[in-house]
């Protein structure tokens, strides 16, 4: 079994051996590749999580889950580490993991942005949005406060500097704590905060914080609605222009059998569905009550909300965000995905019912007494620090404290994650075993007389979800129907029907209502049927094969008696 714990964070190098290590314990179950290349040339490592005795990966219905997208989000990959450790070690024990990997395929890609998570991961941190590339530009920035780690503990706090004119007192009821100054309050001490960092060219008057020579932001990169630099920052030269993003679209693109996609991130103890840009009332109507069930469902089991991006996690009610993941996983592929934000300081604290991006602009005292004695109880002090002195290089006298933000925010403390983490595999199967699932319902031969017969094929869904999975996908053309094939011996012929059969899509059970109390009607509008005459001779054998990229594949041989 892979040496690996679940209260640690993981650098390059080491994750790469855990999941080789996963690939050489498990063959018959995991396998792994490189599906690209960072920036900086680290392997881009794709799981692949099936029984490969039955059936090839792309001939079942698949779940795309990945992680670490955004350089800081570290336990975003200790979540797909988690899932990958739960399914090989559940697999012939647990029955829904076992027939989830004996009818479907996970798709698990721990880490997209090595380079990223490698510099959160130094032992000097450097804290940047996601790839290390430069851009907008080239040229190193030479003025402002750049943020890192000045007194060498391996931390980036803030900075307190006393400033008659700053926005900010020490809270009369906790001296840890800053408040904000009241808008005609004079004659206290009062603070200006700045991020941990040093200044370059500091005039002794202003203070700029430097912009980050690394500007991008590989969740703003995705085809569906990407907007240039003007309009969004940090979306790259052009669609899917960074290789990381680019290796993300084609391995998604290239295999039509997933049937739905999960990107985590942190941090927020939430589950984010489409759009990022339109209101529910864009949704085509059955598209929106699934992903309303399927969110429903993931709260059940992980008691994350379940919520709409437009609605619910705007960072700017007058601004959107566009070209992410999961609106292009949506609106190009026709799958249902999500954002899956781990982990909730908040939560953790005891404040519920808050509103997920105005809380940071606006909250009661209270709620922030609260976080205070949840660090003092629960993380020994360790996630918000304070206040000290330390001379600074250019600033002189100031004092270093407050959150920290990378230990108790950012992700979980590493003695938080497993518990944290632990939440999520549940979930994760059953979305997968939702899927389209193709199977046989009936292969029979009918003898005619004179070497001929009648051969038939019946097919069916036998998952809850439909074949094309999406109206999306239905409307926008994504996804060829049901096709059925046959294959003769050298001496038969085919006297009635096509050796290749196009039967269209085949409904599941998603868009029944709760219950029966109409007059209510079930065709079998998930199944379809092909019927072939042959002459052949007695004893001879016919192969049947039918297939949905979406829901799999499946073969059968009959005789003729």
């Amino acid at each position: 079994m892979p040496d690996v714990r679940f209260d640690k964070y993981y650098r390059y190098e080491e994750l790469t051996q855990i999941l080789h290590d996963y690939a050489k314990e498990f063959p018959h179950l995991v396998r792994i590749e490189s599906i690209g290349k960072s920036y900086e040339s680290r392997d881009i490592w794709l799981l692949t999580v099936t029984n490969f005795a039955l059936d090839a990966d792309r001939e079942k219905p698949a779940l795309w889950v990945d992680g670490n997208i955004h350089a800081t989000e570290l336990a975003a990959s200790s979540v797909c580490l988690y899932l990958l450790q739960t399914l090989v070690t559940a697999y012939g024990t647990h029955p829904d993991i076992t027939r989830c990997l004996d009818t479907r395929t996970f798709y698990i890609c721990p880490r997209v942005n090595p380079d990223g998570a490698e510099l959160a991961l130094a032992e000097k941190p450097k804290f940047i949005r996601s790839s290390t590339r430069p851009y907008p530009d080239e040229e190193e920035r030479k003025d402002g406060l750049i943020m890192e780690d000045i007194d060498g503990d391996g931390r980036i706090l803030l900075m307190r500097i006393p400033d008659d004119n700053g926005a900010w007192k020490i809270c009369p009821s906790e001296p840890r704590l800053l408040v904000r100054r009241e808008p005609t309050e004079t004659g206290g001490q009062y603070y200006r905060l700045l991020p941990e960092g040093r200044i370059e060219n500091y005039d002794g008057v202003e203070i700029k914080i430097q912009r980050s020579k690394e500007g991008l932001d590989l969740n703003r990169n995705f085809p569906f609605l990407w907007r240039q630099e003007l309009e969004q920052p940090g979306a790259g030269p052009y669609p899917a222009s960074e290789t990381e993003v680019r290796s993300l679209v084609q391995f998604v693109t290239n295999h039509t059998n997933i049937t739905g996609a999960i990107t985590f991130h942190t941090f927020g103890g939430v589950f984010i569905r489409p759009y990022t840009h339109l209101s529910d009332d864009g949704f085509p109507v059955k598209d929106l009550r699934t992903y309303q069930h399927i969110g429903k469902k993931g709260t059940e089991i992980t008691e994350y909300p379940a919520i709409s991006a437009f609605h619910d996690f705007r960072y700017d009610p007058k601004d959107i965000i566009t070209g992410t993941f999961d609106d292009w996983a949506y609106e190009h592929q026709g799958i249902f995905a999500w954002t899956v934000e781990v982990w909730s300081p908040q939560r953790q604290s005891g404040i519920t019912d808050y509103k997920f991006i105005e809380w940071y602009q606006e909250h009661p005292l209270e709620d922030d007494l609260k976080l205070l004695r949840w660090n003092d109880e629960q993380l020994a002090g360790q996630g918000y620090i304070d206040w000290y002195p330390f001379d600074h290089p250019q600033l002189g006298r100031v004092e270093l404290g407050g959150w920290n933000t990378m230990y108790a925010w950012t992700n979980p403390p590493p003695e938080f994650l497993e518990k944290e983490i632990a939440r999520f595999p549940e979930w994760l199967v059953w979305h997968l075993l939702i899927s389209p699932r193709l199977e046989i319902y009936e292969a029979s031969v009918q003898k005619l007389g004179n070497d001929m017969y009648r051969v038939r094929l019946v097919v069916q869904n036998t998952g809850w979800l439909p074949s094309y999975i999406t109206q999306k996908a239905l409307d926008k053309k994504l996804v060829r129907g049901c096709i059925c094939e046959i294959e003769l011996p050298a001496d038969a012929t085919l006297e009635i029907g096509k050796p290749l059969e196009e039967l269209g899509e085949l409904e599941g059970r998603a868009y029944k209502p709760s219950a029966p109390i109409r007059r209510l009607s079930d065709p079998t509008q998930d199944r379809a049927k092909a019927e072939w005459v042959i002459r052949a001779p007695l004893g001879s054998t016919v192969k049947l094969l039918a297939r949905h990229e979406r829901a799999g594949v499946v073969r059968t041989e009959l005789t003729l008696e």
